[in-house]
Formats: structure tokens, sequence, C-alpha cells
């Protein structure tokens, strides 16, 4: 149960940040972002590579609130997470 609510919250966050790469979205809505996924990704303790998808994410999202990255980066790193989280449905 709690593996498809936290895949739910993968794909909710990698579609806010592919719309991050598209619009332009509020800081607060990226630092609550960010920080949901570094706690998600402290969840496993960084010892799997899904662990280090969240912690990659969850920088992009702080580094996107400072600088203005590439949307090539943003657009990549959400299909990652999407994926990740349509993986946790199966």
């Amino acid at each position: 149960m709690l593996v498809k609510i936290l895949g739910a919250v993968d794909l909710i966050l990698g579609g806010i940040l592919i719309l991050k790469s598209l619009l332009n979205l509020s800081n607060y809505i990226l630092l609550f972002c960010a920080i949901a996924l570094l706690i998600k990704s402290f969840l496993g303790m960084l010892k799997n590579f899904a662990s280090w998808i969240d912690f990659i994410g969850g920088v992009v999202f702080l580094l996107s609130i400072f600088l203005n990255l590439p949307t090539m980066i943003c657009f990549i790193i959400g299909i990652l997470i999407i994926q990740k989280g349509i993986f946790s449905f199966f």
C-alpha cells in the first residue's frame, strides 16, 4: 500500500518537473517538491538506484529555483521519476 502511495507521489512530482520545463511555476511549489523528493530519497538511505533518482530529482528542483536549467534536463529527470512511479504499481 505504501509503495503505491509513494509511486503516485512520484507520478505527480515527475509531472510537475515536466511542467516546470514548460511553464513558470512558483518557487514555493518547487521547494515543496524538492523537499518531498529529498525525504523520499533518504527513506531508501540512498542504497538503491531508485533512491538516487529521487535525490537527483530533488537537487534538480532545488537548482531550478536559483538557476534557469535547460529544458532537456528537467524533461529527462521528470521522465525517469514518472517511470519509477509507474513501475511501483506493478
